[in-house]
């Protein structure tokens, strides 16, 4: 049991989780969606990477949870009854992905806004009284833009503290990239340092440490660094986002193991077909780069179930590439330069598409506004047979 890194125990009855569960050192993903969970306990001692708890009861997330979940890339927890969302979420420095759909949450911390890591942030179906919904709808990158532009600071850090919140100060950060810190979580951070190159050294401790993630964000790298390939056999996400990358080094298909792949705010135009050998990579970021078109490689990445590649030059939508994604759930093209929706695209399972900010006139604005459900409704309505 203790080398478990799987739960799956959707749609069951269950309403609560032992305690117990925090032994497993080694579990990764967790499963509880469509169950009667009323409350969390705190999962001490694991290296969680996704949970998920979908369709529960859950009123509380506390700050005591999120301490405890640093290595979290995925939280799911929408359709259930959560009151707040505690600042401390951004203490979750490596979260990709934030669904909180259907909830009873009446504001989202504005400090949310610089979760720099954050690909995808959910929030439909609340009773949001601070953010319209005009804003919602304009995708997490223009959500998380709000929220940034809302931070009153330092005023909102001591409020938080005052009230007794997790002293997020420098020596989180400073123990988060400790030597202790990157065999525990097993991850690389070398973001927000105006690097052009990482030193070999660095390459070293990572391969000895074995880390499956890289957080390159915000450097001044103009290629992704060859020793990447140095971690082939341990890699599962690579984040390196805010460079200058005009290509991608065909070597990277050699790390098998990716899951997450973020290459968003580059000047990307094409990724190298031998990419498509990534069958494993479940969320793949193309945002703010300069893509005419999805790349050839990202219809035959099977395992896919987010992407998002809002912000580029995308002039048409391959409706039988993306048929071949059979898992895809959230699809964000936004802000692109989209002529026509293909009506077939409302066929497919998605759970979250972003179509606005593009040329084409049907769907109409207002259809648009209403959300997912409502824009893949009319789209089928539009399929002659």
């Amino acid at each position: 049991m203790n080398a478990l890194r799987m739960i799956e125990a959707t749609h069951n009855e269950i309403q609560s989780i032992p305690e117990e569960i925090g032994l497993l050192h080694h579990l990764e993903q967790l499963y509880l969606r469509h169950n009667q969970i009323k409350e969390l306990p705190v999962l001490q001692g694991t290296a969680l990477k996704e949970l998920h708890l979908g369709n529960n009861n859950i009123k509380e997330l506390s700050p005591k949870h999120l301490e405890h979940l640093l290595s979290l890339l995925v939280l799911d927890i929408r359709d259930n009854k959560l009151t707040e969302l505690p600042v401390e979420i951004t203490l979750l420095t490596r979260l990709h992905r934030l669904d909180l759909t259907n909830n009873d949450l009446s504001s989202i911390p504005y400090e949310v806004g610089d979760m720099a890591s954050l690909d995808s942030l959910q929030i439909e179906g609340n009773s949001l009284k601070s953010i319209r919904r005009d804003i919602i709808m304009r995708g997490t990158v223009g959500l998380l833009k709000y929220l940034r532009s809302r931070i009153q600071e330092p005023e909102a850090v001591q409020e938080s503290q005052d009230k007794g919140g997790f002293p997020w100060t420098e020596s989180v950060a400073e123990k988060r990239n400790s030597k202790h810190m990157l065999n525990t979580t097993h991850c690389l951070d070398y973001s927000n340092n105006s690097a052009t190159e990482v030193p070999e050294e660095v390459w070293w401790s990572a391969k000895e440490s074995q880390v499956i993630a890289v957080n390159l964000n915000k450097n001044c790298l103009q290629a992704i660094p060859d020793h990447i390939t140095s971690l082939s056999e341990t890699l599962n996400e690579l984040h390196i986002a805010g460079n200058k990358l005009t290509t991608v080094i065909a070597e990277l298909s050699i790390c098998s193991r990716l899951i997450v792949l973020d290459l968003s705010n580059n000047q990307l135009t094409g990724l190298p077909q031998e990419l498509e050998t990534l069958v494993g990579l479940r969320d793949l970021t193309l945002s703010y780069n300069r893509f005419s078109a999805l790349p050839a490689c990202v219809y035959r990445m099977k395992s896919l179930e987010n992407l998002l590649a809002s912000d580029n030059s995308i002039s048409s939508i391959d409706i039988d590439g993306l048929s071949c994604l059979q898992r895809l759930a959230v699809l964000d093209l936004q802000n692109n330069d989209i002529a026509a929706v293909p009506p077939e695209l409302g066929n497919m399972s998605l759970r979250a598409l972003q179509l606005g900010g593009n040329r084409f006139r049907v769907p109409r604005p207002n259809i648009i506004a209403k959300g997912t459900p409502a824009v893949l409704e009319y789209l089928r309505s539009r399929i002659t047979t």
